[in-house]
């Protein structure tokens, strides 16, 4: 296991050259393959708050540059630079949907999610919308970001998405759910609608 260092700075090797990159755009952490040095003490909580030994990163900036260089190998999530690879833990999902935008062309909705690192989305054939039964809360919905990264759409926003629900034949069923991007996401059988 990796030692780890007396701030969320120093956590892992090699963010000076990410943060130098990333005005460029993101970052190619598909394409490094680092050695891996353990896990560090890093947690992304269910609400989206990035903690650091415990204690929550309130820096804005730094989180930002800690999710441009997040991937999922397998079931472990990992922050990735050119000289070393390290694990952290999340609770549910890795970033947080806080922000949708509708919109509608030529009879298209389009539906654009911002996340809480301020990366931007639009549900269609690449960002897909599931949505998979909560503990207690009933569906909770989430939309893929990039690579096996996804956030949690925030329950208001859950709200509006059932607003803009639709019954659609999938198959020989008829489901409930919302359309963006040419792309209709099934939230459940339209015989369950009540329990939304």
């Amino acid at each position: 296991m990796a030692k780890p260092s007396k701030s969320p700075e120093g956590a892992i090797e090699g963010l000076g050259e990410v943060a130098a990159r990333r005005k460029a755009g993101p970052a190619p952490v598909h394409l490094w393959d680092a050695p891996d040095c353990g896990d560090i003490d890093m947690r992304i909580a269910a609400d989206g708050v990035w903690h650091y030994c415990g204690s929550p990163i309130g820096r804005a900036p730094l989180v930002q540059l800690f999710a441009s260089i997040l991937r999922k190998d397998g079931d472990r999530y990992v922050l990735v630079t050119p000289v070393e690879k390290v694990g952290i833990r999340v609770d549910d999902a890795p970033f947080l949907a806080v922000e949708m935008q509708v919109e509608t062309k030529d009879g298209e909705t389009a539906l654009t999610f911002r996340t809480n690192v301020d990366d931007v989305a639009t549900a269609g054939a690449e960002h897909r919308l599931r949505f998979e039964p909560g503990a207690a809360e009933g569906l909770k919905p989430y939309i893929r970001i990039r690579g096996d990264l996804w956030a949690l759409v925030k329950r208001a926003l859950f709200y509006d998405l059932v607003a803009l629900g639709t019954s659609e034949r999938v198959g020989d069923d008829l489901w409930f759910g919302v359309r963006s991007g040419g792309v209709f996401f099934p939230m459940c059988p339209a015989s369950e609608i009540e329990g939304l």
